[in-house]
């Protein structure tokens, strides 16, 4: 006896349209994970007594960087044969194509302009509080990609497969497949539940990286082993043992690493104004 006998996903990614301009459910997600994550990184620099202008400054800086850098990722990383051929497509984002890697590159390239221009603090500092709002931002773009029948697993016999009937760019839809997105939904949110505890619980905001190195381990290490169950993306991966998204996570899960150890093995980074508040709760 099986819990479930299959689940036959047909869900519509546009929720209503107004003549040529349509709502779908991934950038509705976009939207919220970008408000939740203000409001999550507005009281964590509260706390810290930071200026309110540089929470505005750092929301500019990571919308920007987000959706250029996981625009050029798409380009670059997966689809540059297209791409290099036709260079007036990249400006067509409304078309899909964004690659979480890249946007991960293009936030840490604006964190660091971001750092040099506007809080003078070590990049740490911003990342540290930054990567909590962006692992919640990450659970609701794989619901988005849910909504979309995109990015699916491979073909399945266990109980809870999904069958992807309205997906594109998969052979036999009709078989159930894992439902990779709603793994790396519920992985990711598991990994900011962690980082809020840290952040709020521990003292770890004073060991510098060593959130932002959970964070990356939490991410891109989930990542890397579910796409072991997840179709690929591209026919060029086909035939390669670990596929460009596995690839990519490889060097972040080293730098978490890395940044986990060098935040145990330094001393502890206090800030005192934010110690005194601390005590006085």
């Amino acid at each position: 006896m099986t819990l479930f006998s299959y689940i036959t996903w047909t869900a519509d990614p546009e929720i209503f349209s107004l003549g040529p301009l349509s709502v779908r459910y991934y950038g509705l997600f976009f939207a919220i994970s970008f408000l939740l994550g203000y409001y999550i990184v507005e009281k964590m620099f509260r706390r810290e007594n930071a200026p309110e202008n540089w929470l505005d400054s750092l929301f500019v800086y990571v919308v920007v960087a987000t959706v250029v850098g996981a625009r050029l990722g798409h380009v670059f990383f997966y689809g540059w044969d297209y791409y290099s051929q036709n260079p007036g497509e990249i400006l067509k984002i409304w078309q899909g194509g964004l690659a979480s890697h890249g946007g991960a590159f293009g936030i840490l390239a604006a964190i660091w302009l971001y750092s040099k221009r506007v809080t003078k603090k070590p990049m740490l500092w911003t990342m540290d509080k930054l990567v909590v709002a962006v692992a919640l931002a990450a659970v609701f773009i794989r619901l988005g990609n849910l909504m979309n029948s995109e990015i699916v697993g491979r073909v399945t016999d266990l109980s809870w497969g999904f069958r992807f009937l309205k997906a594109s760019g998969i052979e036999n839809p009709e078989l159930p497949r894992h439902p990779t997105q709603i793994y790396e939904a519920l992985s990711y949110l598991i990994t900011f539940c962690i980082l809020m505890y840290m952040y709020w619980r521990t003292n770890a905001r004073e060991k510098q990286g060593l959130i932002f190195g959970v964070f990356l381990i939490g991410i891109f290490a989930t990542r890397f082993f579910i796409e072991f169950v997840k179709e690929n993306q591209e026919s060029f991966e086909e035939g390669m043992s670990l596929n460009m998204g596995q690839i990519l996570s490889i060097p972040f899960v080293i730098l978490g690493g890395y940044l986990i150890y060098r935040a145990l093995t330094r001393p502890l980074v206090i800030d005192k104004k934010v110690a005194g508040n601390y005590k006085k709760k």
